[in-house]
């Protein structure tokens, strides 16, 4: 039977005819299909001036054969196997959202390399040099190299390309804005930090180290993306650069690089702080904010009976005005999950807490060279007292020859009160956005954090940072926000073969309260559970579904006779294969 189409069936066809006393033969590609009850035929190319014994694999293969090898005592044999699905899957996916002209409009041999690069940082990321070797015709990793031409390139290429990229970072984040902001739109914005091993770049720096990987000099750098988390523009800064230094070039960057004279900057506690508020965005006309308050208001607004737990009686979110914020929106939240959950902490650290405290107290009574001297005992409590950052909490008597401590019951119940409560600041009118919408704004910055543990560990891998030269650190920083926006747009349509949740709205419809902890669909509860999707095929994390469409390979072919020749067969995708390229709009062929 011949190969079958969406729409008939696929063969080669050969016809026989005579002229002036010779005889022709061609052979075409056909498609035959049913048309009113009637078979109908549709040429679709001529094959003719291929080699015969190529025809005749053609002819195979459409039947459903196999080429014999030459391991099979046939006429044919594999010279290369190049694993080819998931670089097919994000090509198509680039082509789909017009990367390349994001880039720039003009081809030319850096943007070629630039785009090697990001799907090189997708599909397995490498330092440049490994790359290089990927791209090689006889060291391809995959069929990357060969599907861009780009099979005699080395590192200083790479690098090229780099600094090209680097030279129009302010367009291409411009043409992103272009695509998915306009006025009044949400903008999340959020910083991370990535450690760094080397010892040459001016921007590796000593600050708060928000990977925990004390020691070592860092970079900063902050993304912004738009509401739905899209990626539009990041921007690397020195490793001592704090949160709220980053925030004026950002707001500059919108309003003036990107042209928007009216945005909402959503930032959490440690971006927006009082401060800034005060020095950059409040009375600037266009610009309004949404952030948290930290936790020493919250309890400053209790104190003052702005809060009150009566509020909370019947539902779990209020709307206050206070004079310490003038002319701002307070949306209080109270989230007894969130209660629940660090009254258990708070305990457990105070359980530790007492726990090193107690063998302090022991050294003292003990029989054999026991702790004594005021400052001795001190220095010993001074080491244990707030590593688990409750000191607070604990009433201490240090004597010359004892030590003992208790808790501070009164402390303890003025926090446990003001448990499970955040405080939602923000200058938006409540016209534009009502309270649980400005809720769920600020809780959007999750997806900036998503976006971070992808850049980080997960897919991207913006570390080791190979790169000693300043321009080159921010380059390759930008080349994985320019690789997660791939991503970000494969992820929207392979969510039915991801864990990841495809019915979001639905989800939402059934959640009882916007603060309230968002709970995944039940689809996507059936997926957790089953590891199968509605189709019953596996359903993968990003990262083994593309190890999965890497094992659709892209084989070289030689063909072994007096008129040799070489030609590219793809093995058979499998069924989870063909729907992944289904969802992506991708087709794939040699």
């Amino acid at each position: 039977m011949a190969m079958a189409s969406r729409n008939g069936a696929v063969h080669v066809a050969t016809t026989t005819r005579r002229y002036k006393g010779r005889t022709y033969q061609s052979h075409l590609l056909r498609r035959t299909y049913r048309d009113g009850g009637k078979v109908k035929h549709q040429t679709l190319g001529n094959l003719s001036h291929l080699p015969p014994d190529l025809i005749d694999v053609i002819r195979r293969r459409l039947l459903g054969g196999q080429p014999l090898l030459a391991t099979d005592g046939g006429d044919f044999e594999i010279l290369r196997s190049l694993p080819h699905g998931h670089v097919a899957a994000v090509l198509g996916t680039m082509r789909n959202v017009g990367f390349e002209e994001v880039l720039g409009s003009r081809s030319c041999t850096e943007r070629a390399l630039v785009v090697a690069m990001v799907v090189a940082r997708i599909i397995d990321a490498r330092s440049k040099l490994a790359t290089t070797r990927g791209l090689a015709e006889q060291t391809a990793a995959s069929s990357l190299g060969l599907e861009l031409g780009l099979q005699n390139v080395g590192e200083d290429d790479l690098y090229r390309a780099m600094d090209w990229l680097l030279d129009r970072q302010a367009l291409i984040e411009k043409k992103l804005a272009a695509r998915h902001l306009e006025d009044g739109s949400l903008i999340l914005y959020d910083v991370t930090s990535s450690f760094y091993t080397g010892t040459h770049c001016s921007l590796a720096a000593f600050g708060h180290p928000r990977d925990g990987k004390n020691g070592y000099p860092q970079i900063v750098y902050g993304l912004l993306c738009n509401a739905a988390g899209c990626p539009i523009a990041v921007e690397v800064f020195k490793g001592n650069t704090g949160d709220p230094k980053t925030l004026g070039s950002q707001i500059q960057k919108v309003r003036t690089r990107f042209g928007l004279k009216r945005v909402i900057f959503v930032g959490d506690r440690g971006m927006i702080t009082a401060k800034r508020i005060d020095e950059e965005l409040r009375g600037v006309e266009g610009l309004d904010w949404i952030t948290a308050l930290r936790a020493d208001s919250i309890k400053k607004l209790a104190e003052q009976q702005v809060i009150q737990l009566s509020f909370f009686d019947e539902k779990d979110l209020a709307v206050v005005t206070s004079p310490d914020y003038p002319g701002e929106r307070l949306v209080v939240c109270r989230n007894p999950l969130l209660a629940e959950e660090r009254a258990r902490k708070r305990e457990e650290l105070l359980q530790a807490t007492e726990k090193a405290l107690g063998k302090i107290a022991a050294a003292t009574q003990r029989p054999k060279k026991p702790l004594r001297g005021k400052d001795k005992i001190g220095l010993r409590v001074g080491k244990q007292i707030n590593h688990y950052k409750v000191s607070k909490h604990f009433i201490l008597e240090i004597e010359e020859q004892s030590f003992s401590y208790r808790r501070d019951e009164e402390k303890i119940a003025a926090e446990a009160a003001l448990d499970g409560l955040y405080v939602i600041r923000t200058s938006v009118a409540e016209e534009s956005l009502d309270a649980e919408s400005t809720v769920r704004a600020y809780k959007d910055l999750a997806k900036v954090e998503r976006a971070f543990r992808s850049f980080k560990t997960v897919d991207l891998k913006v570390r080791p940072i190979y790169h000693w030269l300043e321009n080159r650190v921010r380059a390759h920083v930008f080349l994985c926000m320019l690789a997660y926006y791939v991503e970000w747009h494969m992820r929207q349509k392979l969510a039915p073969v991801l864990f990841d949740d495809e019915q979001k709205d639905l989800a939402e419809s059934l959640r009882p309260s916007i603060v309230v902890p968002a709970e995944r669909s039940p689809s996507a509860r059936s997926k957790d559970l089953t590891k199968r999707n509605e189709a019953g095929l596996p359903v993968h994390s990003f990262r083994s579904l593309l190890e999965d469409l890497g094992t659709l390979a892209k084989n070289r072919i030689r063909i072994v006779g007096s008129k040799p020749g070489e030609f590219y067969v793809l093995t058979r995708p499998t069924e989870l294969q063909a729907q992944t390229f289904k969802l992506l709009g991708v087709s794939v062929s040699v």
